[in-house]
């Protein structure tokens, strides 16, 4: 049974259908890639399946129990974490503030006691942002504003992560880095869905990857496979067999 199930979701806006009988899954203890170009329907799928956004078909089950009809702060509490493409950060806060404010709501979802700073401290040494702790969310660099929003998101120490272009504003060190704890958190049985545009990371640490275009799911396969799909490389990677099979961003 797969951790994440998105089966036939349709989501339209007026005439505009952003998602169109979408199917896909992401597994616990691999890291699932949701790739296409701009305007495919990535963020509108992130959004039906944590909550924000109600499709008009289909259905959403996690940890195979039905949640389509669930709040965000319940899917959260069934252990659904996210960060999204738009920087969410409260920026009058210290980095260290931003990661103990999630998790004093994760404790008190759960009844636990109040984390202790070495709680928090952990975390943003486990992401990379430690010498940042003291600093005003709103100064740091948004690579390090991305590290932020993993770090707060694992405060609440989610089963499945929903990474909405985790890598952006990353330098090529910063983001070899991010693919190794990618690959850590998979490790530990997590499930990680990424939606993602850089190609090098994706073909890397994805074990499974999924490619919208225009709403629809047109391939899932391996990075291999995916990378030598023909429909993908037209509607996507950029290049064709005859090319030198570069990647273009």
């Amino acid at each position: 049974m797969s951790l994440l199930e998105v089966d036939d979701v349709v989501v339209q806006f007026g005439g505009v259908t952003a998602v169109d009988h979408a199917s896909f899954v992401a597994e616990a203890g691999r890291v699932t890639g949701l790739i296409g170009p701009n305007g495919a329907g990535k963020t509108t799928c992130f959004n039906v399946i944590s909550g924000l956004q109600k499709p008009n078909r289909g259905r959403v089950v996690f940890d195979g129990r039905p949640v389509t009809r669930l709040s965000v702060p319940r899917r959260s509490r069934r252990g659904m974490g996210r960060t999204f493409q738009r920087l969410e950060a409260f920026g009058s806060l210290s980095v260290r503030e931003n990661v103990r404010v999630a998790r004093d709501i994760h404790g008190g979802f759960a009844g636990l006691l109040r984390p202790t700073a070495a709680d928090v401290d952990g975390l943003l040494e486990r992401v990379g942002i430690a010498a940042y702790a003291d600093e005003r969310a709103d100064s740091i660099p948004t690579g390090t504003a991305r590290l932020l929003e993993l770090a707060r998101c694992l405060a609440c120490d989610p089963q499945l992560l929903l990474l909405d272009e985790p890598s952006s504003g990353l330098d090529e060190t910063e983001t070899d880095a991010f693919g190794h704890l990618l690959a850590e958190l998979a490790a530990e049985g997590r499930g990680v869905l990424m939606v993602e545009h850089d190609m090098d990371l994706v073909m890397s640490v994805c074990d499974e990857i999924h490619v919208l275009d225009f709403g629809k799911v047109i391939a899932s396969g391996a990075p291999g496979a995916i990378r030598s799909n023909p429909d993908v490389q037209r509607a996507y990677l950029g290049y064709s067999d005859a090319d030198d099979q570069e990647l273009v961003r």
